[in-house]
Formats: structure tokens, sequence, C-alpha cells
């Protein structure tokens, strides 16, 4: 695993204008604060019965530090495959329909994540506490439990209300750190997650394997901006996660009734186009190859792999929610995943996941899908696609800012970069250290090679920061 790139400039300054600019709510209402403390101590308890799962050996993985913990999984080898349990945070049992707590959720849409602190969905005292799976604390759940045969195909799928209990809180760092003698309940994770990805290839999925931009917080009381490669652990957890949200569209499918993750499949034009981009590129495409074979084959530290990631992003456009109530959609499926896929493992941090998991639960226990989430649904993809909107916003915003603060000392330097996509004069390039993307000026680009370039102006206010390439 290459390690994680930090930048060694320290960059001051807070989020305040920033948060201001974007209108993002500083604190919850008087009204939902009194009904999420009176729900910490007496959740309701939604229709179902609920079982007592309390003797599973649950864990969970998640980025340090994290408090809103929305899963928890135990990982068994079994005759002739894996059974995998997910236990997923039950949110409904502590927002009554209707109420301040799920009006002001739906203003909101989903969790965002600043630098200095994130603006929650729920109120903290629900998904930083009673809600949230946290190690040895009993907490109501929807538990999903996923049959899959010994090469990771589902054969079966249970979903219900349960107790649980986690036992232990991971990292990926931790997890990947004990691979030689993993945790028993989560042992059977890197066999199931290498199963599932050659799956997701024969699929069609599309995994770009480009390295996150990630904010730190600097020894001196600064910011600083690092280069985070994907781990496998997080790549592995994940696929836990999509196969349970594809469980869960293949329920709502067939029962008629759901809102869905969709997105269509790229255009033959498209395609055409990246087949173009991989040969100037000098990336062998083999016959008969699909982009997600290819893709899966590439070294995702190669520069020319990184220009490539970066020109696959235009074969995923257009990605949104579908909403359905009587019969399956016309579009029922995200190209990106290679088959339909739900959100229903972050209900903490996403709105649209306490809706499509009420559903999925009310047709397991073949009752009427409640009225209140029929109702919801309808409303679903706007409120989701406006609030994915200003949550890509708002994070590009903070890494903008961040990399302003970091460069407006350094006006006319030269600095090594990788050109990600290249245009006739201008190109998207990676800066390597520190590691910051940009735009700049020049001509003759070599799409995913290295060039020199010079930075040329920073604004700190706006928030821009411009190149121009030198060699």
């Amino acid at each position: 695993m290459r390690p994680l790139v930090i930048a060694t400039q320290a960059a001051g300054g807070d989020f305040g204008r920033l948060r201001a600019e974007f209108e993002l709510p500083e604190s919850f209402g008087a009204d939902v604060l009194a009904e999420a403390e009176a729900a910490a101590v007496d959740p309701r308890e939604p229709a179902g019965a609920r079982e007592d799962a309390t003797d599973l050996p649950f864990v969970t993985i998640d980025p340090p530090g994290a408090k809103d913990l929305d899963q928890a999984m135990l990982l068994e080898r079994v005759a002739g495959g894996f059974r995998v349990h997910y236990a997923i945070a039950d949110v409904a049992a502590f927002v009554a329909p209707g109420g301040p707590i799920d009006l002001e959720a739906r203003r909101r849409g989903q969790t965002l994540y600043l630098p200095d602190g994130n603006v929650p969905l729920h109120p903290p005292v629900l998904s930083e506490d009673a809600a949230s799976l946290l190690p040895g604390e009993v907490r109501p759940a929807v538990l999903w439990t996923i049959d899959l045969d010994a090469t990771g195909v589902p054969t079966g799928a249970r979903v219900r209300r349960a107790m649980v209990r986690s036992v232990r809180q991971f990292d990926y760092e931790s997890v990947q750190a004990t691979l030689d003698d993993p945790h028993p309940s989560i042992a059977a994770l890197p066999e199931i997650g290498r199963l599932r990805r050659e799956l997701a290839v024969r699929r069609g999925a599309l995994e770009l394997q480009l390295p996150e931009q990630e904010i730190g917080g600097d020894p001196d009381g600064g910011w600083a901006l690092g280069m985070r490669p994907r781990n496998p652990i997080e790549a592995w957890n994940a696929e836990i996660s999509l196969l349970t949200g594809m469980s869960a569209a293949t329920i709502m499918i067939e029962a008629g009734v759901g809102v869905l993750r969709t997105l269509p499949g790229a255009e033959p034009e498209a395609v055409d186009w990246l087949r173009r981009s991989a040969h100037a590129l000098g990336i062998d495409w083999p016959a008969g190859a699909s982009v997600a074979e290819l893709l899966s084959g590439l070294d995702p530290g190669q520069p020319e792999a990184m220009a490539l990631y970066a020109d696959t992003t235009r074969l995923l456009r257009g990605a949104g929610y579908t909403a359905f109530d009587g019969e399956a959609p016309e579009l029922s499926t995200h190209a990106g995943i290679g088959g339909p896929y739900a959100h229903v493992t972050a209900p903490i941090r996403r709105l649209v996941d306490r809706f499509a998991t009420e559903v999925c639960l009310a047709v397991g226990a073949d009752r009427p899908v409640p009225e209140w989430v029929r109702a919801g649904l309808a409303e679903m993809p706007d409120l989701m696609s406006a609030s994915d909107t200003l949550a890509a916003r708002v994070e590009r915003a903070c890494i903008d800012q961040v990399e302003a603060w970091m460069l407006a000392p350094r006006i006319g330097e030269h600095f090594e970069a990788v050109v990600l996509r290249a245009e006739e004069t201008r190109a998207e390039i990676m800066v390597e250290n520190p590691p910051v993307m940009g735009r700049c000026t020049g001509t003759n680009f070599p799409e995913g090679g290295r060039i020199t370039v010079r930075l040329t102006a920073v604004d700190v206010d706006k928030r821009k920061i411009s190149f121009e390439r030198t060699q």
C-alpha cells in the first residue's frame, strides 16, 4: 500500500466564512433538540417484532475518531460459502414521521463533513450516541443476513429489526495492521471482499482508484492537505455495503415500490472516446476486454492510469435517485456498480436510507409499506439530489480553501505535476508535493505525463489557484 502523502505546509484560518457562504445551519431548533433528547431516553418502537441478536459479536470499521456509526458486521464461513450479518442503525426508532426531527432531516438531506466539524443530519444526542452502534452498547438495529455461495454470489437475504451489541470499533488502518491475526468477526473479510470485487468486474462495475485529497489537522494548529490512496480494507468494507444495497434494490424492484440509486449506462460513443484516450496514453486495451476489466488491471500508482481514471469519470454522468410505487422504473440499474442498487446502509448520515429500509422491512415481513414511507418516496429524488450537490460543493470548497491557504506564500515557485486531462491550451493537473489539484495553462500537454509548472496566482478569498506550464 502506498503511504499517505502529507503536505508539510501548515495552513491557517477557519471555515466560518465558507459555512456562511453556503448558509449551513449552525445548530438545531429547540423543538428538534427536545424531541431528540426524549427519543434518546425512550425510543419509539416501529412496526414489527425485534429480534434479540446481542449474542452476535459485531464489530464496526470506520474512519478514526468516527462517532456516527451506521454499520456493524459479523462475517462467517458456513458450509458451501459465507454468511454476512450486517447491522444498520435503526434511526426510525428515534424519528417520528412528520415530527420535528423528520422535517429537519428532510431539509438537510445528509450529514456534511467539514475539517472543523460536521453539520449532522440528526442531533448528536442521536447520531453520535443513542442511535450510533458504539462498542459495548446495546442498540436497536436493522439486521441484514445475506448468504453467499463459495464464489461470493448471494443465495438469499433476510432483513428484520433486532437489538445488537458491537464488541469492537476498528478503523481501516488497524484492520489492515492485523490481517495476519484478524478479529474473528472479520477474518473472512479479505476473502469475501476479493470475491465480491471479482464479481463486480464481471458485472461491469467501474472502480476509479484515484487518490483522494484529504484535509487533516496540522500540529501547529492549521490545516494540512494529503493525498490518500484507497486502503484495501476500505474497498472490501465497501463491498459489504454494496452487497446489502444491491440486495435491498432487488427486494424493492420485486415488490414494485421503493427508491433506487441509478446511473444510466455510457453511450457507445463515450466508450469509443475512452478507448482512443487509452491508446493515446499508451495503455493496451486487450481485445474483448470491458471498461471494468481494463480499469481493474491498471496500476493506480502510474500517472497514465490516473489520467485514464480521470477520463473515465465522463462515463459516470447522470447519477440520480429513482422512486417508484406500483411498478418497476424504466431505469433500475446503476452503471457504475453494474446492477440495481439502493442506499440503505447509512441512515444516520443520509435521509433516503431510512425510507428505503422501511420498504425492505415491510416487504420482508409481508406487511404493507407504511403510508408515511409511500408519501415520502416521491420527494426523495429531489431532496437527495439537492443535498448531494451541496455536499459536493462544500467538500470541493474546503479543499480549494486549504490549497489556497497553503500556496498563497509560494507564488512564482515551480512544482512537478501529472497531467490528468488535457485540452488545447489548458489542462487539469495533480501537483505531487504539496498534493493539490488545479488548472494549468500552456500547450502540448502530455495527458498522463509529468510536467513542470509554475504557480502564477492565488486568490484566497475566491479559493482559486493558477499554474502555467514551464516545461
